[in-house]
């Protein structure tokens, strides 16, 4: 069998690149001759997943093991969260500091 002449060889010299006609006008043209054959813009509309949380600050405090224990047992006992027990704690000493 030669291999000269084979059928399903492509010349790959040939290729070329070349660049897509990006201006507004020739989208515009590609996207409304894709929704007349039925294709739809299928990128989401608006952002998707958790949404961002107002308390972005974090604190890494190191306590003596007791009062993790103390802390751990008030956030379970009123169902709040470490961080709003923090928050409150914080104001509470903010507010017996400026009364002398």
């Amino acid at each position: 069998m030669s291999h000269g002449n084979a059928p399903f060889r492509i010349d790959i010299g040939n290729l070329k690149s070349r660049a897509k006609d990006s201006s507004p006008q020739a989208v515009e043209k590609v996207d409304s001759a894709g929704e007349k054959h039925g294709f739809v813009d299928r990128e989401p509309k608006k952002q998707r997943g958790r949404k961002p949380s107002p308390r972005t600050g974090q604190v890494h405090a190191k306590v003596l093991p007791h009062i993790a224990d103390d802390i751990a047992n008030e956030q379970k006992r009123t169902g709040k969260t470490q961080g709003v027990l923090i928050e409150e704690a914080w104001a509470l000493y903010r507010s017996q500091k400026a009364t002398p």
